[in-house]
């Protein structure tokens, strides 16, 4: 019989008859692959050598507190009036505030303070009853609270009770005018 010659691989019959060559092959691309690796290292290194970070401008003190500086900042200005409740229209209150008997001893400054007072911060909460304010006017939300005695009611106005904050929510309120929106709203429900 005839034999048939198979065409070989060139590649294959050198690995074959070298394999101590193909090793060293080998050998020196993994030496080559760790050199590289070294060589890469030792420049990235060599590159942030270069540059202190001490002396670089942007890693100065201002530069750092303006790279994390907030985007905006919120002022809120005390003197500002409170927003109207959006779902009160602004008629009733006018109507109510006529309605209200005047304090004891005439329109005296501390009535018009309180007044004042009232128009500015307290209406926002107390003309429609936000979060269990009691009423302006209503005598029956107001009664059980007259009765715990006015310095309650002035500690509660000073110093926040349930949902209401210190002082309405404006901290630049001066204590008496607080105390005279008070007597105002007090005076409203007898």
């Amino acid at each position: 019989m005839a034999e048939h010659h198979h065409p070989t691989d060139p590649i294959e019959e050198n690995v074959d008859a070298h394999p101590g060559m193909v090793a060293i092959g080998v050998l020196i691309g993994l030496v080559a692959l760790v050199i590289g690796i070294l060589l890469v290292a030792q420049l990235a290194l060599n590159v942030y050598a270069d540059r202190p970070r001490k002396n670089d401008p942007a890693m100065s003190d201002a530069a750092i507190e303006k790279r994390i500086a907030p985007v905006a900042k919120l002022e809120i200005d005390p003197n500002a009036p409170p927003p109207a409740p959006p779902a009160q229209p602004a008629a009733p209150v006018a109507q109510v505030a006529a309605a209200a008997p005047a304090p004891a001893g005439g329109a005296a400054a501390g009535a018009g303070a309180g007044k004042e007072t009232f128009d500015k911060v307290c209406t926002a909460c107390h003309t429609a009853g936000v979060a269990g304010a009691p009423k302006f006017g209503d005598k029956a939300a107001w009664a059980p609270r007259i009765k715990e005695g006015k310095d309650t009611l002035y500690n509660h106005a000073l110093h926040g009770f349930n949902a209401m904050p210190a002082k309405g929510g404006n901290p630049s309120l001066p204590d008496a005018d607080v105390k005279a929106a008070v007597d105002y709203m007090v005076n409203a429900a007898k």
